[in-house]
């Protein structure tokens, strides 16, 4: 993983938000936990595949018995919506927003449009003037379907924007998408190794609006 930024403007910038621009880990594993304690699953095992993937699909990918994935998904959604407390900004990335062009940045999520807004209010984030959720894909990711969603929506190309990400399933979903990737590594317990630019955090990263479009870089 290289600390290089992409040199070249960018027409967009994309967030993943859980991990990127918030970290919800806590809240989210709390829930998860007891979910997976309920059916009988080895939670340390669990909890590292929740990450940054749709919960009908984490919980339909291990096709348990008489588990109905929507109505489960629904109910985690529904605690999850409960657990904001320890929800908190990535640093800077609040400051970072707010910097931007509006109509030229994005949430792009797996988590449902209802607990994405709970939880950037519990971080006291500005909401985008476009979130693209759960809800408003087929297939999430790693397909690359909101990555190419979100562009459609602001009228540019996929290949013209710059996806922040922080998890392997987001990451693979811009690279199929066709964008540029920097991922965040604020959440991380160790370094991954992802070939594309990284930042900790977003205290030093700026972005100049140029007519050629948003360039990245770092200041110390």
């Amino acid at each position: 993983m290289t600390t290089t930024l992409p040199l070249r403007p960018f027409a967009a910038l994309l967030f993943d938000m859980d991990g990127t621009l918030i970290s919800s880990i806590a809240s989210a594993e709390r829930t998860w936990s007891r979910w997976a304690t309920a059916h009988g699953l080895d939670v340390a095992t669990f909890l590292p595949t929740i990450h940054g993937v749709r919960s009908v699909e984490t919980i339909r990918r291990l096709n348990l018995p008489g588990v109905d994935p929507e109505a489960e998904a629904a109910a985690i959604t529904a605690a999850e919506m409960e657990d904001v407390a320890d929800v908190t900004e990535i640093p800077g990335a609040r400051a970072f927003l707010a910097s931007l062009p509006p109509e030229r940045w994005a949430i792009v999520t797996s988590a449902p449009k209802a607990l994405a807004l709970r939880r950037l209010a519990a971080a006291d984030m500005p909401v985008p003037e476009l979130m693209v959720a759960a809800e408003d894909v087929s297939q999430g990711k790693p397909a690359p379907d909101c990555f190419l969603e979100a562009p459609r929506l602001l009228g540019i190309a996929a290949a013209d924007c710059c996806v922040f990400e922080d998890a392997p399933a987001g990451i693979r979903a811009a690279e199929a998408a066709g964008a540029s990737v920097v991922v965040v590594t604020a959440t991380h317990h160790e370094p991954a190794s992802s070939g594309h630019p990284a930042i900790p955090d977003f205290r030093h990263l700026r972005a100049l609006a140029t007519p050629e479009g948003l360039r990245l870089t770092t200041r110390l």
